[in-house]
């Protein structure tokens, strides 16, 4: 019987095919979704989610947006790919808006990757166009999992099976600042970057500090090496800026975008600030077949456009203030407490029982991600609703229930 005409109903059906035609890399999903509307999802049993995570900080504008599917269907309907060889309306307009949104400078560019991955990529080559080859990246920095990109990535099981990486890449403590000055000394001449995440995300939603991120931009302008922030994750509004950057007002000099750019259709990019940087990288120097195709930046505008022009950047500062307020309020002992900007969150616990916590969250209808052993992540679409954070609130003490610690010491 051929895969079209298997009687499949169940999410079990269709994990088994999963398993069985799939390779491995992500071991079996949790569960199969079937459909998405606004924050919710919901999986092949008909069971409804409230969706917490937004495909890892991506559905920006939540399943089925009005806007999105209105642009993407009549952009599909038009033209969906010319190759780089010709450009598109929509790739020169998104071009302009992110520009504008970053209040980049005259003579800054962006180039349109698939992936936050593709977009390192981009960067890693920009810094080697300086002539230098060492780059300082921060130990728990998640960059991605091409070899280049691995290369930054701090995760020890993530990079040693694919040793050697690209050389000259050196990791320091995040937020340590005479870490920092040693190793930027120590590169010397051959410092051709900096580059950190403003908020590390993988490593549990760890905000960089503005003396930090303001040092980094000292050093490395003296150094004449370049500041590339990686705003794959924080980017487009989720911190309650557009760009988590500008909570500090340390301008880099390159910054990479992905996740949430296109409100769910793969998109990346590279965005260099300035005339100098920006002519790094010249003709046939990079280049991509599908970066910045018409539908993917047709999905770009869409969402920057909806997130403007609902207000969804103030939307989720103020929700992300009020989710940590009322995960704070709860004055449980399990929680240590609520990390993060806007709507990209960590809830700490006091115990290494975060992926018990997901699952029985879970299993209560909430997707959550335990990102740490005493993390839950939380990065829900930008238009996600007070009563909907609270519902999740309400259901945190049971899904805490019998894993504080007691009295004793016990768990």
């Amino acid at each position: 019987m051929t895969p079209e005409s298997s009687p499949v109903t169940s999410t079990g059906d269709w994990l088994d095919r999963y398993a069985g035609s799939l390779l491995g890399v992500f071991g079996r999903p949790q569960t199969v979704l079937t459909r998405g509307e606004g924050c919710y999802v919901e999986d092949a049993d008909g069971k409804r989610y409230l969706d917490l995570l937004a495909g890892i900080a991506v559905n920006t504008l939540g399943h089925g947006h009005p806007a999105l599917v209105e642009a993407i269907s009549a952009q599909a309907a038009r033209l969906m790919h010319v190759s780089n060889f010709f450009t598109s309306p929509p790739q020169v307009e998104l071009a302009e808006l992110l520009l504008e949104l970053a209040e980049a400078p005259s003579g800054s560019a962006v180039f349109f990757a698939n992936s936050g991955t593709e977009a390192i990529e981009g960067a890693i080559k920009l810094t080697r166009r300086t002539g230098r080859s060492q780059i300082i990246a921060a130990e728990n920095a998640f960059h991605g999992r091409s070899t280049g990109a691995l290369a930054l990535t701090w995760k020890p099981a993530y990079r040693e099976p694919f040793a050697p990486l690209i050389p000259d890449i050196v990791h320091v403590p995040y937020n340590d600042e005479d870490a920092l000055r040693r190793a930027v000394q120590e590169a010397g001449t051959n410092l051709a970057a900096v580059i950190l995440e403003p908020i590390q995300g993988e490593a549990g939603i760890i905000p960089g500090e503005t003396a930090y991120l303001a040092l980094a931009r000292e050093l490395t302008s003296a150094a004449g090496a370049l500041l590339v922030f990686d705003e794959i994750q924080t980017g487009v509004g989720r911190t309650g800026a557009w760009f988590a950057f500008q909570h500090h007002g340390v301008v880099p000099d390159a910054m990479t975008l992905a996740k949430g750019l296109a409100g769910g259709v793969p998109i990346g990019a590279l965005v260099t600030f300035g005339a100098e940087v920006t002519a790094l990288l010249t003709h046939g120097q990079h280049g991509s077949t599908f970066g910045g195709n018409p539908l993917a930046c047709a999905a770009g505008l869409a969402t920057l456009r909806t997130v403007q022009a609902q207000g969804l950047v103030e939307h989720a500062l103020a929700m992300g203030e009020h989710l940590a307020s009322a995960v704070d309020g709860l004055a449980h002992p399990l929680i240590a407490g609520v990390r993060g900007r806007g709507l990209l969150r960590a809830i700490v616990l006091t115990q290494p029982v975060a992926a018990t916590v997901a699952a029985r969250a879970l299993a209560a209808g909430f997707i959550v991600n335990p990102v740490a052993p005493e993390a839950i992540r939380l990065a829900p679409p930008l238009i996600i609703t007070r009563a909907e954070l609270d519902s999740f609130v309400a259901a945190l003490p049971s899904l805490l229930a019998g894993l504080a610690p007691d009295p004793g010491g016990g768990a």
